[in-house]
């Protein structure tokens, strides 16, 4: 409980930052080239903080990403395991309205380097589709395709990133296939880090 408490009150600090101060936080923002190991019984932190992640267990790099619905800005389900036959990148975030998710779905956006021309670009998390859409349409972000895990937590229960304390997502990233195979995985084990999302990009353009 104090943990859970303690994160909260770190992730409605970073949510409360006014313009300036969040510009600074996103300047001087870490990021974390580590991962936490696939499986069940792992953790993340924040801020050093330990919490547990529940769920089946994180998703394995080599198989297929597991069915699991999520909610679209127009609230339709979606089985976010059918990719389409295009290779994705699946950001995965706690919430957009922190600065650190901020810059994660900005340089998914902006740092892509043409990916978004034949690689799906999407975010997900337990914010409301329509904070999601609020958002994109403020950060004029049209090549990112938003996806909330809001009503049945199945994506993060599926793929062992739902933060137990929390009820919110792990920060990662995902890269899949055509055939929804992931070939790159990477979750950040200190949640207020950036992932590594040139590592996850050049991951991507090898499978076109």
């Amino acid at each position: 409980m104090k943990q859970a408490i303690a994160a909260l009150g770190i992730l409605a600090l970073l949510a409360g930052c006014s313009s300036e101060e969040t510009n600074q936080v996103q300047a001087d923002l870490p990021v974390d080239k580590g991962t936490v190991s696939p499986g069940a019984g792992n953790s993340v932190a924040i801020k050093g903080d330990a919490l547990p992640l529940a769920g089946k267990g994180i998703v394995e790099v080599g198989k297929p990403l597991p069915a699991a619905m999520v909610s679209s800005a127009e609230l339709k389900p979606i089985n976010i395991a059918d990719s389409g036959g295009k290779v994705r990148i699946i950001s995965v975030v706690p919430s957009i309205d922190t600065p650190t998710c901020d810059e994660q779905t900005h340089q998914l956006s902006e740092d892509n380097g043409g990916l978004d021309e034949s690689v799906e670009l999407i975010t997900v998390s337990m914010d409301l589709p329509f904070a999601q859409s609020r958002f994109a349409k403020e950060a004029n972000i049209s090549n990112v395709t938003f996806y909330s895990d809001y009503k049945s937590r199945e994506f993060g229960d599926k793929n062992g990133l739902m933060i137990a304390p929390l009820g919110l997502l792990a920060r990662a990233v995902i890269v899949t296939d055509q055939e929804n195979v992931v070939r790159y995985l990477q979750v950040v084990p200190e949640v207020t880090a950036l992932p590594d999302m040139q590592a996850a990009m050049d991951a991507a353009r090898a499978l076109l």
